[in-house]
Order: C-alpha cells, then sequence, then structure tokens
C-alpha cells in the first residue's frame, strides 16, 4: 500500500467529493493520507476531517503565505492530544511569490520549529527558491526530523537536504519536469530518502495534466519512479511505505 504524505483534500476549496477520492485511492493501493495544514484555521480542520477516517492523518502549521497571521495561535486553537496529529507543517519560506515580507516568514518558521522540537514533531518544510535563507535557521536548530516537500530545487540543495537527514518529498513534478539535471537529480535520489506526495490539488502528475491532483495519483508517480530507476513498483511502494512510517509514526 502506497501513503500520499501530503495533500489537501480537506481544504475548503478542494473541488472533488471526499468519498470518490477515498474510493479511488483505495483503488489504486493509496491506504493513507496525510491531510496538511496551510493556516491556523485550516490545520484545524485537517485534524477534525482525519478523525473520522482510520487511515487519515493531520499535520498543522502555518504556510509562508501566511506567515503574517496569528501562527502563535497554534499552540492554543489545536487540540494537540489527537492522535491523527503527526508533524508540524506546511511551514518555511516562500521566495517566489513573496506574499509575506522575509523577516516575518523567518519568525514564523523559527517560532513553528521550537513548536514541533517542543512537541517532539517532524516538520513538513516548504521551500522555494529560498535555501539561502532557509539553512541558516534549520541550522540553528538541533533535533529536527523532517521532509523538504514538494522538492523543485536542485540538486545541490538535495544533497544538503540528505546531509542534515531530511527526507525528499516527490511528486507530480518529477514526471513533467523538463531540466537535464533534475530529471537525473530523480534517478540519483536514494529510495531511502524518499516520501510519495501528491500535494493535491496542486502538481498533477502525467498523464492526468489538467485536472485535479487526488491520492490515488501516488500511484502514477510510483510508476514513473520505478520506470527511471528501473525496479519494481513494489520495491518502490515498500520502501517509500517504510520511510513515511517511520518519519511521521502513523498509529492512531
Amino acid at each position: 500500500m502506497l501513503i500520499d504524505t501530503h495533500c489537501h483534500i480537506h481544504d475548503a476549496n478542494y473541488p472533488l467529493e471526499a468519498s470518490g477520492v477515498l474510493e479511488r485511492a483505495a483503488l489504486n493501493d493509496v491506504g493513507t493520507m496525510i491531510c496538511v495544514g496551510t493556516s491556523v484555521d485550516e490545520s484545524i480542520r485537517a485534524v477534525e476531517f482525519a478523525k473520522g477516517y482510520n487511515n487519515i492523518f493531520s499535520s498543522v502549521g502555518t504556510h509562508p503565505h501566511y506567515a503574517d497571521s496569528l501562527y502563535d495561535s497554534l499552540n492554543n486553537d489545536i487540540n494537540w492530544q489527537d492522535p491523527s496529529i503527526v508533524a508540524v507543517g506546511e511551514i518555511g519560506l516562500d521566495y517566489f511569490y513573496n506574499h509575506t515580507m522575509k523577516n516575518a516568514q523567518i519568525s514564523a518558521l523559527e517560532w513553528q520549529i521550537d513548536l514541533a522540537l517542543r512537541r517532539n514533531l517532524p516538520i513538513i518544510f516548504h521551500v522555494r527558491e529560498a535555501f539561502d535563507d532557509f539553512w541558516p535557521v534549520f541550522d540553528n536548530f538541533h533535533g529536527i526530523r523532517g521532509v523538504i516537500h514538494c522538492f523543485t530545487d536542485n540538486p545541490a540543495n538535495a544533497r544538503a537536504s540528505l546531509e542534515r537527514n531530511l527526507m525528499i518529498g516527490v511528486g507530480g513534478f518529477c514526471t513533467f519536469v523538463k531540466d537535464e539535471k533534475q530529471k537525473q537529480m530523480f534517478v540519483d535520489l536514494s529510495l531511502n530518502n524518499i516520501l510519495l506526495e501528491t500535494d493535491a490539488p496542486y502538481l498533477t502528475p502525467v498523464p492526468f495534466r489538467g485536472k485535479v491532483n487526488e491520492p490515488a495519483f501516488v500511484m502514477d508517480i510510483a510508476k514513473y519512479l520505478a520506470t527511471i530507476k528501473n525496479i519494481s513498483v513494489e520495491e518502490i511502494g515498500d520502501l517509500t511505505t517504510t520511510n513515511a512510517k517511520k518519519l511521521f509514526k502513523l498509529e492512531k
């Protein structure tokens, strides 16, 4: 069974019905999903959504787009005893869109890393065109466990991630990337350091480009990786599922 370690099917604006999404996921051997928060409200929604299913977990955090919001209310507004919560995230830095000031993004990131460490939870990081500022912040802390979600950067930052014992989140991007160095990067990534994810509804993989992304499409990401690595889909599934269970401790 495959695991979608990052999706937003709980979001208020997600356009597909949950029942159909979960049915199609099961038909494609995607047995577990993590619903990831991007704001305090959507984090609460993720936790509530996950309560209804034994195979759905949640992550809570404030995305850098909302770094100027009351992210510190996470500490009091979230029921941290809920067994569905397996991570803090997605948190990080996004200099591609720059919806919030860089200093606000860094402050929010630092506060939420500290929150995760105090609660002994792994972190789901969002980093886009911001690694030069991200690594100094990361390196100021000790004992971080986590994943660089939706990795779309260069081989050097992939190596830097692995040197810090972080996982690499591989999603639909790998199936349509055009840059040859990035293509080779996905070929070279060790399966011991990969998590599968969709980021649904975003970044739909080939052959479903143009459609709303959903957890069922994890299978297509796994098939693509199996092809470029010349191994079986079953091996991809076994190793990435083991990685996800180890990082997130997926038990309710």
